[in-house]
């Protein structure tokens, strides 16, 4: 038995604290669900960036959600410290008994000094000595590509003594009905009112994108076999012109949302889909939240850590020794061989099979 494992009973409130991306806030879900469920009397907050609280927002066992404002800076020195402040009285009001700092990040260490709850937790090796004291209890990470984001998020709170069964590492994302009826509004402006393949061929990471060239192989190869094709993208210039490229290309031209979605939104289109295609990003944890199956590819980030979780899917990599790197290109020049080594054939193969595994029929 772990002999300093937390008294859940006298846990009132929880502060889950996870200041990283939108796909990274997303895996923390689990989390929050977790801690309800092994203690139904507390109320669970989190803290996020405000850019990524869609990923949180509406999760059925949150009680408060709290945001920083990456924008905040352009305040001024004063201005941003007035906006610091504000967020630090409306935590310390809260009163925690319990931090879960989920993130290699100072800034959350700072306040777990500050707000000096009963007990925090925070994986070993990310701080200094005075900011790793005002924890109660520390974990090993194993990172490396050797296991899921979700579990090593989990460990956090095995290290308190709470076990998670299966069930309760179900990834949660909500979306609002009005988010719904907007894309299926948009859908049948442009002529979609049946089945669909949803295709996000983009990454804000450029690159972990795939060859425009392939891409456009792959959607000519779908609406050859039948398939109505949807295509989508984040409204980020970048991306809109990858998107772009790729309609150039096509054969047979498909519908495309590219940057015409929120969040929200984007999760609805998503979990209307038959299946979602696309590369290792924010949408393919979407879908996995949301039990969309997905084929992803994956190039230098590491597909056992990042992986599409708890849902039916294929992986596509490329057998080369160097990968995953987590580099941005190979040499850092934007381009990622173990993503070009990946064939038209394979992927379309791959979406067959996933069809069939899931009892889907083929068009």
């Amino acid at each position: 038995m772990l002999k300093d494992a937390i008294d859940l009973s006298a846990v009132r409130r929880v502060l889950v604290i996870k200041l990283r991306h939108h796909g990274d806030v997303l895996l923390s879900s689990p989390v929050l669900s977790v801690l309800k469920n092994h203690a139904p009397h507390a109320e669970i907050d989190a803290l996020v960036y405000h850019d990524t609280r869609e990923m949180l927002s509406g999760h059925p066992q949150l009680s408060e959600l709290f945001t920083i404002d990456r924008q905040w800076k352009k305040l001024g020195p004063l201005g941003q410290l007035r906006a610091e402040w504000q967020l630090l009285s409306r935590l310390r009001a809260r009163q925690y008994d319990l931090v879960v700092h989920l993130t290699n990040h100072n800034r959350g260490a700072w306040l777990v000094r500050l707000l000096q709850p009963r007990w925090a937790v925070a994986a070993i090796g990310h701080f200094g000595k005075f900011l790793s004291r005002g924890f109660s209890h520390l974990y090993p990470e194993i990172a490396g590509n050797r296991r899921h984001t979700v579990e090593i998020h989990l460990d956090a709170l095995r290290r308190l003594g709470i076990q998670p069964s299966d069930k309760e590492r179900r990834l949660q994302l909500a979306i609002p009905e009005a988010a719904r009826e907007a894309v299926r509004a948009k859908l049948a402006a442009k002529g979609v009112s049946g089945r669909y393949v949803l295709v996000h061929p983009t990454s804000r990471w450029l690159f972990k994108s795939w060859p425009v060239e392939r891409m456009a192989a792959v959607i000519d190869g779908l609406t050859a076999a039948g398939d109505c094709v949807v295509l989508s993208a984040a409204p980020d210039a970048a991306e809109l012109a990858m998107v772009a490229d790729i309609q150039a290309r096509l054969k047979r031209p498909v519908v495309s949302l590219a940057g015409e979605l929120t969040l929200k939104q984007l999760g609805a289109l998503i979990d209307d889909a038959e299946l979602l295609f696309g590369v290792d990003s924010v949408p393919m944890h979407m879908a996995a939240a949301l039990q969309t199956p997905c084929v992803a590819l994956f190039g230098p980030s590491g597909d056992i850590e990042w992986g599409p979780w708890q849902v039916a899917h294929r992986v596509l990599t490329s057998d080369m020794p160097c990968r995953p790197c987590g580099k941005d290109g190979c040499g850092g020049g934007w381009r990622s061989e173990c993503l070009v080594r990946i064939e038209e054939p394979q992927v379309l193969q791959a979406i067959t099979e996933l069809r069939r595994e899931v009892g889907q029929p083929a068009s």
